[in-house]
């Protein structure tokens, strides 16, 4: 059954040096407060995993905390390149980064696959791409009922999978709606789960094609409202996105970029 506690406890109990942690999120409802106390506590040598590794990430990356890349797409959404992402892979600032990358469909197959507790998925794709020549986690197989070659993504478990959600109640269900992305089957893949929400109620009210995650699939929640900015929450904020445009300048360089992560993250309360 899941606990309700401080993000900072949660953090401090759930996440540790050289675990693989994902945080997932697509367009909205993205953990950017974990994110921040994750580096707030100064933990390190992670794995990232996320299908479209953005800003948040880019914030990691660029204070250290990534040792490793798991991703399918990288950039600052609508605006241009992640900078620090970029710095980290190309100048090894500040501290070298590896990678593996797979496509959106390698990803989530296997997230599904994790969540499954299967070694692998299979799946149509990366023929015609480098791809396979440079991850350990891209092998083809033959189907054993038609012959046919396919190619064959290793499950991806993490250590702890964090992710943003409109509402949980006192035990612990979490519920989410609006653009979801993998976050159940990240969730699900995981063997420790944080969960942040905007609104901690008595009952979930039943919500069309929401996502419920019952407690006993989740860690811990902590009330965060406003806890996926500068992403959004549907139904409880917007996304801003002057903050995505005003982000290019700030990470192209290094001094302006620690600048802003000392005011707005480190000595944030």
């Amino acid at each position: 059954m899941a606990e309700i506690r401080s993000l900072r406890d949660a953090v401090a109990d759930l996440i540790h040096d050289g675990d693989t942690v994902a945080m997932e999120g697509f367009t909205h409802l993205i953990p950017f407060a974990a994110a921040h106390e994750i580096i707030r506590q100064g933990i390190t040598d992670l794995t990232l995993v996320r299908m479209t590794p953005d800003v948040i990430y880019d914030q990691l990356i660029g204070m250290g905390v990534a040792r490793r890349l798991v991703f399918s797409w990288g950039g600052n959404p609508g605006v241009g390149s992640l900078h620090r992402f970029r710095d980290a892979v190309e100048n090894g600032w500040p501290r070298p980064l590896e990678l593996d990358e797979h496509s959106h469909a390698g990803m989530a197959n296997r997230y599904v696959a994790g969540a499954s507790r299967l070694p692998f998925a299979v799946l149509r794709g990366y023929r015609g791409s480098d791809l396979p020549k440079r991850s350990s986690t891209i092998a083809t197989v033959t189907c054993p009922f038609t012959g046919e070659e396919l190619a064959a993504v290793a499950a991806v478990n993490p250590d702890v999978t964090v992710i943003h959600a409109q509402r949980a109640d006192r035990a612990g269900n979490v519920q989410l709606w609006g653009l979801v992305g993998v976050q159940k089957e990240a969730a699900l893949a995981a063997d420790r789960v944080l969960v942040t929400v905007e609104e901690i109620v008595d009952e979930l009210e039943p919500m069309p094609d929401a996502v419920v995650l019952p407690g006993w699939t989740v860690s811990a929640v902590a009330h965060v409202p406003n806890g996926a900015h500068p992403s959004y929450a549907a139904g409880y904020s917007v996304r801003d996105n002057d903050f995505y445009q005003a982000w290019d300048p700030i990470s192209r360089d290094r001094e302006a970029f620690l600048a802003w992560m000392r005011e707005h993250v480190l000595e944030a309360s």
